[in-house]
């Protein structure tokens, strides 16, 4: 997440990226808090950041999002 915060404020608050599945997700920030949208619309809160993990780095959501 740290990587992509800088992005935000040159895409009015939101950025996307692509899945190692090749899905593409859009995060958006609103209200202080970062939303995930999937391709099928579904919405997920990140409630935690940048959890190190041994084989990389993730984003705790709130929610499942599911590919297109």
């Amino acid at each position: 997440m740290r990587t992509c915060w800088p992005r935000r404020e040159e895409n009015g608050g939101s950025w996307a990226f692509k899945t190692l599945s090749g899905d593409t997700l859009k995060a958006v920030e609103q209200g202080g808090r970062v939303y995930i949208v999937d391709e099928s619309g579904g919405i997920a809160r990140v409630t935690i950041t940048d959890v190190n993990q041994s084989n990389g780095v993730i984003q705790v959501v709130n929610k499942v999002l599911l590919p297109k």
